[in-house]
């Protein structure tokens, strides 16, 4: 994709990529949802992770797997609140930019 994807953007995919699951869902799906939408790679993912983590948008535990401790990522209640508020804002946001194309001399 040419355009730029902003932070607040990313936070609003990754959110809802993570709500898909009410159990959790591990870094690794979530790269590859989330480059269902835009090109990300995994070093650009893991940080916006962690920040929304920080932020307490997400919580995170380990499970075994195979042998191997595998990071899980859910929503939470926070997360969730803040996923409703850039749904909004994105409908508006779209159907913007969406309308000035339409206008556009060709």
């Amino acid at each position: 994709m040419i355009f730029n994807t902003g932070s607040a953007l990313l936070d609003a995919i990754v959110l809802a990529v993570v709500s898909k699951d009410a159990e959790g869902t591990y870094g690794y799906k979530i790269t590859q949802d989330v480059r269902q939408a835009i090109d990300i790679s995994e070093s650009t993912l893991y940080p916006v992770l962690r920040r929304l983590q920080k932020e307490d948008c997400l919580e995170v535990y380990d499970m075994a797997i195979d042998g191997r401790n595998r990071r899980y990522y859910r929503l939470t209640e926070k997360g969730r609140v803040q996923l409703n508020l850039y749904r909004g804002e994105w409908v508006t946001y779209s159907q913007k930019i969406s309308q000035i194309f339409k206008e556009a001399k060709l």
